[in-house]
């Protein structure tokens, strides 16, 4: 299934080459930039019945315009960046159906089971969606935070999904190698989300086609949908059109 996204720099629609986000902006690759706003796509999507989409704010400057695709669309997306124990309450109240949580739980490069437990406890397993986004070293897909920079010690396997399920609602599992270039899906992630996820899962990173979302389709065996971005026309891409996807949906 296609889900839709909302990324969210410096107020703006954006898409951007996920491994170019660093400190330094001038590493910053921007492949798309909006003239309409947030709320403008939260509109379309709610038109079209796309739900569980996700709106991630890359930075600081992007609660307004997060809380107005809230507004245009309560109930339908889910909100991540910068989300944590003191602010996810309010961003569900704001119309969030999820909020997406990463960083916030890793500490010193290993998942914080502390927080982790904490932020279930004050908002409850059913709004919550962790993100896993990850980068390839070696063999291994090691989750990363702090925009996709810093390498943590968990690498995603069948092991780590089982015991990470038992917290949240879903997963959202950026392929930050991948994420923005148009180059085709990482396939073998795919598929290894899809023999190791116990809940539904979001794969997002590269897609470039409409048989990229039939491969996700196929390989996640049910459990795994897929986010386009940069290749969608509505971002500026000339490899999917919008239509084409929302009727994707439709069909299945």
């Amino acid at each position: 299934m296609f889900r839709p996204c909302i990324d969210l720099h410096e107020g703006k629609v954006k898409q951007i080459v996920g491994g170019s986000l660093s400190d330094d902006a001038s590493t910053l690759r921007t492949n798309f930039v909006s003239e309409r706003s947030a709320a403008w796509y939260a509109d379309l999507y709610r038109r079209d019945q796309l739900r569980g989409g996700h709106i991630i704010m890359l930075g600081a400057g992007n609660e307004a315009a997060a809380r107005d695709a809230l507004l245009a669309y309560p109930g339908g997306m889910q909100v991540g960046g910068g989300i944590n124990l003191d602010n996810a309450p309010g961003w569900l109240d704001a119309g969030a159906s999820h909020v997406i949580v990463t960083s916030w739980v890793f500490r010193d490069g290993a998942l914080d089971a502390d927080r982790l437990q904490a932020l279930v406890q004050k908002i409850g397993q059913a709004r919550l969606v962790l993100d896993l986004s990850c980068r390839k070293k070696g063999g291994d897909y090691f989750v990363v935070t702090d925009r996709w920079q810093k390498f943590t010690e968990l690498t995603l396997s069948a092991a780590t999904l089982e015991k990470l399920a038992g917290f949240c609602d879903e997963f959202l599992i950026h392929a930050a190698d991948v994420e923005g270039l148009c180059r085709g899906i990482d396939l073998e992630l795919v598929e290894k989300i899809g023999q190791w996820t116990p809940i539904p899962a979001t794969y997002a990173g590269g897609a470039k086609s409409l048989h990229d979302l039939e491969e996700v389709t196929r390989l996640g065996k049910g459990q795994v949908d897929l986010t386009i971005g940069s290749a969608l026309d509505i971002f500026g891409g000339t490899g999917v059109r919008y239509e084409d996807a929302v009727k994707y949906n439709r069909g299945l």
